[in-house]
């Protein structure tokens, strides 16, 4: 006797079932297909510019390489040469007084601004004129900011001579060589950073800020309670990213200074250029910058972990 297989009917009045689509694979191929026709030119420029370079130099890192003859293997001797080398310590802690100056003073410029502009006005006009100084270039900017702070002829001297001050030598004074260079580049990405603060303060809804003031919370009070911790997240992105961009600070002293006076701004991008365009130590150079990008890792993990950075309390 055969077997008889029953087929299940649908009740009547029961919702059908959800039924794949046969074309769903073929879909999803051509998806996949599509995603990375577009992503290709992101990943070979990704490879041949920084995937390359990157491990090129961890190589060149363990060698003895003077451009003009082929690496030779050296291993750890860089390293160790890097640990004793003064002139690297002393570089890693100009660059980090220029980080703090920078940072510091960039964070706080642009939240007020951001506040202000989400507060009294959203105008489109104000935006643009806020993120024209980051359109310059950085040589460009050193430029202009090294002749008007020059000390006989500059508008900086010039000023402080009409309010009874005495000329001072921002680039060529020792203790104000770095605040110089901070506050020129704090003039340059103040309104970048104001902008992606501003996006953060949109995603904040309204309907809080009401409720507050119906409790007779003030301004200042619902900034404090509100809307910094609501910012963690962009605060803790836009963080990030100036303290990687603040570590590499090279073309404003290039121009500026060259890493003058007394090696008062000689940052760590600039000692690294000197050892391997200067001295032709590629090795010892690409030990520096070994270091420093393990340096911006760790500082970056902590930044994140610290600021909680992937979590927001509109959650």
């Amino acid at each position: 006797m055969a077997d008889t297989v029953s087929v299940p009917t649908p009740r009547p009045g029961a919702p059908a079932g959800r039924r794949r689509s046969p074309q769903a694979p073929s879909h999803k191929r051509r998806d996949h297909r599509a995603a990375l026709f577009f992503i290709l030119p992101a990943m070979l420029g990704f490879g041949v510019f920084y995937l390359w370079p990157t491990i090129r130099g961890v190589y060149l890192s363990f060698t003895d390489y003077s451009l003009l003859t082929p690496p030779e293997w050296s291993g750890l001797s860089n390293y160790t040469k890097l640990i004793g080398d003064g002139s690297f310590w002393s570089s890693l802690g100009v660059t980090l007084e220029y980080v703090v100056i920078n940072i510091g003073v960039q964070t706080i410029v642009a939240v007020v601004l951001a506040v202000l502009m989400h507060r009294l006005t959203k105008s489109s006009f104000l935006r643009g004129v806020l993120l024209l100084p980051y359109l310059v270039a950085n040589v460009v900017v050193a430029l202009v900011w090294y002749w008007m702070a020059d000390y006989t002829l500059g508008v900086a001297n010039q000023f402080l001579g009409w309010i009874g001050l005495g000329p001072l030598g921002f680039f060529g004074e020792e203790h104000l060589v770095i605040p110089t260079i901070a506050l020129v580049n704090v003039w340059r990405h103040m309104g970048y950073t104001a902008l992606l603060i501003f996006a953060g303060l949109q995603a904040i809804p309204r309907s809080l800020y009401e409720a507050a003031a119906v409790d007779g919370s003030t301004e200042w009070r619902s900034f404090w309670r509100i809307t910094l911790p609501l910012l963690r997240p962009v605060l803790a992105m836009v963080l990030v990213i100036t303290v990687i961009g603040s570590f590499q600070i090279f073309d404003t002293v290039a121009v500026t200074t060259q890493g003058g006076p007394a090696d008062a701004s000689k940052v760590i991008y600039y000692y690294i250029f000197e050892k391997a365009f200067s001295q032709f130590d590629f090795g010892y150079a690409s030990a520096m910058g070994v270091a420093l990008i393990v340096i911006l890792a760790g500082v970056s993990l902590l930044q994140m972990r610290l600021l909680r950075a992937g979590e927001s309390d509109l959650s």
